[in-house]
């Protein structure tokens, strides 16, 4: 890793407004939980911000011409991706665009798809929105999490509409393959399925022989009934700032989405703005510093916890999030569990999954050696 960079020593979020540390503000927890990163933002992004600061006025805005640019040169960049200005609809934070999504595809009373284990907003926007919510579980074979895409097309009910995608999956960490999405992709045709693709983490590819695929890209007719969810916001830690898109091509589903958004949904702030061009136009080394720090990070998780009694967990090929089977220590509720020992950890019935717990290693190695070392010393026997 540069010696530019230092993710060894992060700024102490103690006593701020941080949610993730005032949860157990007073305790000695250590707070792995929600998915923010422990790290200060770049440079850019914080120099970029002053100057925003420094120019006085707050008042409502655009997204800036230049912000969009420095968006599709990502986009072409990292994906040969190549978008459109006005596919572009900007947004305060992913979870509105989750929600819009399920308002704007079919109507009340119709079903929403979505595999689980899966970041908890994907279960509550289909109910939210007058929508079921159909559940369909990832197979685990061996480490490696997939799809079964026969479960998945027996799942799809004549109401069924739209499909929630996550990919890279929030928890489970897999950066779905071409041939994954393609599989995918054949049931969402077949079945006249819109799909919403979260693509929140595309940026965080920790594996080195993955590589992040769009959905919309595998084909341009799939292209026609694909919302794609996008954002800085993990990738330079800055979610606190309500920055996202939506990429949508097809302009009657991009119509549809503007229009459930209307009256309810504020747009992104002046700042958001300006940290996200900031990120996009000169974060490249700090985040190729920050993934190279990850990959140190998710290989001491991965080997602590597969070496602790009654813990397991497969490969992070993406994200800064370890999806932990705690099954084997036989206890009712695994996260109050840990809770006790000092670790703060995400409960895994909020994805779907009871049993298993979501630990957030986007913090300094030396955080994270002491809640390994108190999760490896709640399996020891006296």
């Amino acid at each position: 890793m540069s010696a530019e960079f230092d993710f060894d020593h992060p700024p102490d979020r103690r006593g701020t407004d941080s949610r993730k540390w005032a949860r157990y503000a007073g305790r000695d927890v250590l707070p792995l939980w929600v998915a923010d990163m422990d790290f200060a933002s770049p440079a850019c992004v914080i120099e970029a911000l002053h100057t925003r600061v420094d120019h006085g006025v707050f008042g409502y805005a655009d997204p800036p011409a230049s912000l969009t640019e420095a968006v599709i040169a990502a986009l072409a960049d990292n994906f040969q991706w190549d978008v459109r200005p006005e596919w572009l609809l900007w947004l305060p934070g992913l979870v509105p665009g989750l929600n819009a999504a399920c308002r704007a595809v079919g109507e009340g009373g119709d079903e929403v798809l979505t595999a689980v284990p899966i970041y908890p907003p994907f279960l509550s926007a289909p109910l939210y929105s007058d929508r079921g919510c159909i559940r369909v579980p990832l197979a685990l074979t061996g480490d490696r999490w997939h799809w079964d895409p026969d479960a998945l097309r027996a799942a799809v009910t004549p109401r069924a509409r739209l499909l929630m995608l996550c990919n890279p999956h929030n928890p489970v960490g897999r950066v779905w393959s071409r041939a994954e999405l393609l599989a995918v992709a054949r049931i969402a045709e077949e079945c006249n399925l819109v799909v919403c693709s979260d693509e929140i983490h595309a940026d965080l590819i920790l594996a080195p022989d993955r590589r992040h695929v769009p959905f919309a890209t595998l084909d341009p007719a799939l292209a026609e009934r694909t919302i794609t969810l996008m954002a800085p916001s993990k990738t330079y830690n800055i979610p606190g700032l309500g920055c996202s898109f939506a990429i949508v091509s097809n302009a009657a589903l991009r119509r549809r989405l503007r229009h459930v958004l209307r009256g309810i949904v504020p747009d992104v702030n002046v700042l958001g703005y300006a940290a996200a061009e900031a990120a996009y136009r000169h974060g490249g080394p700090w985040r190729r510093a920050l993934l190279e720090y990850l990959r140190g990070n998710a290989a001491l998780v991965h080997a602590a916890i597969n070496d602790t009694p009654g813990l397991s967990m497969a490969p992070a090929e993406a994200t800064y999030l370890a999806w932990v089977d705690a099954r084997g220590l036989g206890h009712a509720d695994p996260h109050a569990h840990f809770d006790r020992a000092g670790v703060g950890l995400s409960r895994g019935a909020e994805f779907g999954a009871p049993g298993f717990v979501r630990l957030n290693f986007g913090c300094s190695r030396t955080l994270l050696r002491e809640a390994l070392s108190r999760i490896r010393r709640t399996t020891e026997v006296p």
